[in-house]
Formats: structure tokens, sequence, C-alpha cells
């Protein structure tokens, strides 16, 4: 068995290789070739580009996100330590964080700017720490203290140690407007939008704004699994005494992980058909093989080379072809992916134009993440088309007469 197939292989190598092969047929099988390893480069390229945008999702984006959150209806929660209780006994929570949150409005001279208040615990908050001077998140913890973020800093013209005025709706009727000043202890820079809509305060300068006594407004939770974020949060919800309102990032942020994933499929999608076009170059090229080796065919079958063997003979040149292609277009893919942060910087410095905008993405750089299974996927997708378009030209080989093939 090992031997018809080592037989086929070299068979296969030699019809691949003839010297009497015509310069077209040569350059329709090369066209193969290269149309894989175009397709397998591309794919692999981009789909490592949408690795690295989910990846930025989950690992940066997210931390400023609250994962599950449980928001008061109106005023205080009641029972907020039964929350905290619940999510230490629940095995999937790894963390539990007090907020208060409102929209407010941001008075610098006669300029208002809308902005969302985060007041948090700085002990037990630490995301966003990192993205602002550790000088900033100590005085954070003072009374009457605000962190900005840098865009929202330079629309309203303010620096560290100015003073800002904070303008909040009452919640009880129609009362005039609550202000309050308060002193930028610092500034965050995270990107994108972030930038320009948030202000940080801690929990005692949160309830001052929005006039609570005591309590929190809102309790949010960090999870092991993100995509299970939905099932948590309505399990720990129904076991709640206060009216909560149950939230968690899939419904409010869960757009931008969905466009990846559907980005992804059309990917794929594309990938198949792409690959499908570039071996119907193969299905001609063995058309044209069997046509042009028929008195070769012949000669084999009186040698005593049997129909299948010969399907042998075709099925492996094919499959040469998509091999070959795929083999270098998984090369140059990983190559090209590992370098593209670099390529497009370079890029951006030659034509003076940036790509990702900080002020507008949450990213500056197109993020690159390489996972092995989309390798083997695209590798396996190119060989297996490969071989399906190997089928009909091994079949009408294997059907031709010795008679007709020695005569023509």
């Amino acid at each position: 068995m090992l031997a018809q197939w080592r037989l086929a292989w070299l068979l296969a190598r030699r019809f691949r290789r003839g010297r009497e092969r015509s310069r077209f047929l040569s350059f329709i099988s090369a066209s193969s070739t290269f149309g894989i390893a175009l397709g397998c480069m591309v794919f692999i390229v981009g789909l490592s580009v949408m690795n690295g945008f989910g990846e930025v999702l989950e690992e940066r984006f997210l931390k400023l996100v609250p994962h599950v959150e449980f928001r008061a209806v109106e005023g205080a929660l009641e029972y907020p330590e039964m929350i905290f209780d619940l999510a230490a006994q629940h095995p999937e929570v790894t963390a539990a964080r007090a907020s208060i949150r409102t929209q407010a409005l941001v008075q610098q001279g006669r300029e208002f700017v809308g902005v969302q208040v985060n007041g948090i615990a700085p002990e037990q908050t630490q995301a966003i720490a990192e993205y602002m001077p550790a000088t900033a998140w100590q005085a954070l913890q003072q009374p009457k203290s605000v962190v900005l973020g840098t865009g929202l800093a330079e629309k309203l013209g303010v620096s560290e140690g100015d003073n800002v005025r904070f303008v909040v709706a009452s919640e009880r009727g129609f009362q005039a407007p609550k202000r309050v000043n308060l002193e930028v202890v610092g500034l965050f820079r995270f990107g994108g939008q972030v930038d320009h809509q948030l202000a940080y305060v801690n929990l005692a300068t949160a309830r001052s704004l929005i006039g609570l006594e005591r309590g929190v407004t809102g309790v949010e939770l960090e999870v092991t699994d993100l995509f299970a974020a939905e099932r948590i949060a309505n399990e720990i919800g129904y076991q709640l005494r206060d009216y909560v309102y149950l939230d968690h990032w899939m419904r409010a942020q869960g757009h931008l992980y969905r466009d990846i994933q559907m980005v992804r499929v059309v990917m794929y999608l594309v990938l198949i058909l792409v690959l499908a076009v570039a071996c119907f170059n193969i299905v001609s090229t063995l058309v044209m093989t069997v046509q042009e080796k028929r008195r070769h065919i012949g000669i084999l079958r009186t040698m005593g080379l049997r129909r299948g063997s010969l399907v042998k003979v075709f099925m492996l040149q094919g499959i040469q072809n998509g091999a070959v292609g795929a083999c270098f277009g998984v090369l140059a893919g990983i190559v090209l992916s590992l370098s593209l942060p670099t390529l497009l910087a370079a890029l951006e410095s030659l034509s003076g134009s940036t790509l990702l905008a900080s002020d507008v993405y949450f990213v500056d750089r197109i993020p690159v993440l390489i996972q092995t299974v989309d390798i083997v996927l695209v590798a396996a997708v190119a060989f297996i088309l490969s071989l399906l378009a190997t089928l009909y030209p091994a079949w009408q080989a294997a059907r031709i007469e010795v008679v007709d093939a020695i005569s023509s």
C-alpha cells in the first residue's frame, strides 16, 4: 500500500515538473498556487487584526465598563451589603465595588459641557488608576476633588489645580439645579470618547453632588467569564431584596463584540469563496494535464497501473499546488501580521496622517493577535478545497481507455 502511494507521488511530481509542459499550463498552475497563498496570507492577517481588537476590547476597554451592574431604581440601595455577600459567595465573581453614577453639566464661564460623573471608592477601583498619575489617584480621596479626562479638560481649558463648577439636576421635583465647585486634582488619558465624557470623584463627593446622605446607588461586579455576565447578573439579582436594574456589559457595549464576531464570520465566508476561486485554477490545470498526458496515461495503463493508482496520481498533483500555496501563504501571513503595526506606523509617519485617531478610538495602533486555531483553520480550508478540486480531473483521467490514449 505504501509503495503504491510512493509511486503515485513520484508520478505526480513528474507530471507537475515535466519539461514538455506548455508555458500556458505552467502559468495556470503557478497562478493557482499564488492565489491560494495570497488568500491564506490576507485572511490570516485579517483574522489576526480582528483577534487583536477583541483582545483590546476584553483586556482594556472592559476595565472601565462594569461586567455586571446592579443599580437602584430610585434613590440609594437599601441593602448593598447583601449584594457584596452574594458576590463573595459566587465562584465566578472576582471583585465587587460600590459606585454612584450621575449626569451633570460642567460650567466654565458661559460654556456648559455634559459629562458623566462616576463616584468610586479608590481603594476598591484600580482599573482607571493605570491611566492617571499616582499623585492624582491619591488626591482623588480628598473631598471636593475631581479627575477629568484630558479631552474634556482641553475643551474646558482647565488644568490641574483649577476649580470647575458642576451643575446637577435635582431629583426632587422642580427645584433649582445644584451647583458644586470641585478642584481638578489630575487628568486621565484612556483614549477615545472616554476622555471627553467621563469625570471621576470619590463616593463622598458624589453623594454631595446628588444630595444623598448615605449609601450608594449601585454595585459593580467583575466576573471571570465575560460571556457569562448575563447569567451571573440574573443568578445574583433574583436573590436581592432591593428593586434594582440588572445590567451587564453585553447590553451596553456588546455591539462592539458582535460587530467583531460578525466581521470574523464574513471573513471566513469570503475566505472559502476566494480559495474556491483559486482552486478552479487547479481544476483547469489538471484537466489540461489529463488531455496533454493522454499518451503517457495509456502507456502507464499498459504497464499495469490501475485506475485507482491513476486517480491518486492526479489527486496528489493537485494537492501539491494547494499545499505549497497554503504553506507559503501561512508563513507570509504570520510574518506580515507580526510586522503590521511597525509597517503601519512607518506609513503614518511618511503620509503624515493617522489611521486610528486617539481622540476617537480607544486604541491608537492596529492591534494584532495571532491564534493557532485560525492558522490551522485557514490551512485546512485551503487543503480541503484543493483536494476537492482534484476529484473531477482524477476521475476523468481514470476513465480514459488504453487504446484511445495510445492511438491519440
